[in-house]
């Protein structure tokens, strides 16, 4: 059995470690690095009256698609590796059909997937995350997405000023090829005061909850993995724990998740269809535990310096059939 790994060159160490344990487990793992198509991987899809061969090419080895039992979508990147030199308009056309061409060859395979794109797309919505959270009796913070300013500052007065901004998606901004994310921030009583900027970019904003602990819940199947940290542990991380991701790396640890909220997140990944995905919630204080959003393609791979947490393996016997499977 052999699984296709979509994904990229500079994704991180989780490729290496869902390989090895798909190869634990009796299979075979082939990454296909989707930025090196069409510059280095070569694609081959015969169709004839009667047959059909799909190939893909690499510099040490060939896979013959019939041979692939299961697709893990990880990341796109097509034509990543085409030269910024070539005239911009031959290089977005490029790029556009060689996203047409591997993205029809990945369709075409009638195969598992963990999980499909037009799953993945739909799970991203964020509104729609908390619309579904809400209906399955989680708790959610109070929420605003709006490009009115007036809108904004009656939120914030109906919080009482605590409240936060974030993004719907997930984007960085480059100064002197420096990559700065945007992470969650306060909002302050002069950002409410200067919110002109919003008739650019509608923003999201979130009352402030206070925070005991940051939970991740990692999905597989019908496995419910859940680690915590404590966002008193680094005085960056106190609005956002990824701005000090890599200082607080160790800093996790196994959170015993109380099985009506684990019970409630397996609905949310049956409402959508999705066999993994990485939940972000907040643990109060006085004991809530607050959704804020699923990540489909979210990440994992520093979760398993916790004890309990074999993700990768979870991840390798669903990809296998070796464990429940939404289909």
């Amino acid at each position: 059995m052999t699984v296709l790994i979509i994904t990229k060159t500079d994704d991180n160490e989780c490729i290496e470690m869902v390989s090895e344990a798909v190869k634990a487990e009796g299979g075979d793992a082939f990454r296909l690095d989707t930025d090196r198509f069409p510059t280095e991987l070569r694609l081959a899809a015969r169709y004839e009256k009667g047959e059909e061969r799909i190939r893909i090419v690499s510099d040490n080895r060939e896979l013959d698609l019939r041979d692939v039992s299961a697709v893990w979508h990880r990341r796109l990147n097509i034509g990543g590796l085409l030269p910024k030199t070539i005239d911009p308009q031959l290089r977005h056309a490029s790029v556009g059909e060689s996203r047409s061409s591997l993205l029809a060859m990945l369709a075409s395979l009638d195969v598992f997937r963990m999980d499909s794109l037009q799953r993945i797309r739909h799970a991203e919505h964020k509104q729609l995350q908390l619309q579904v959270a809400r209906r399955l009796g989680l708790d959610i913070p109070r929420t605003l997405i709006s490009n009115d300013p007036e809108a904004v500052r009656r939120f914030a007065a109906d919080c009482e000023g605590r409240i936060v901004t974030k993004m719907l998606s997930s984007f960085a901004v480059y100064e002197d090829g420096l990559e700065k994310v945007v992470f969650t921030n306060p909002v302050s009583e002069s950002d409410l005061a200067d919110l002109d900027g919003l008739r650019f970019c509608p923003m999201t904003f979130q009352e402030m909850v206070p925070k005991f602990l940051e939970l991740r819940v990692t999905i597989v199947g019908s496995e419910v993995f859940s680690a915590s940290i404590d966002p008193a542990k680094s005085e960056r991380a106190a609005y956002d724990w990824r701005r000090d991701g890599v200082g607080l790396l160790d800093a996790w640890a196994f959170y015993d998740l109380p099985a009506d909220v684990g019970e409630k997140l397996l609905k949310l990944m049956d409402y959508f269809g999705l066999n993994y995905g990485a939940i972000d919630i907040i643990l109060t204080p006085d004991g809530r535990h607050v959704f804020l959003e699923i990540n489909p393609v979210g990440e994992f791979f520093w979760l398993e310096r916790c004890p309990r947490l074999a993700i990768s393996r979870a991840i390798s016997r669903v990809l296998l059939g070796k464990a429940s499977r939404r289909e």
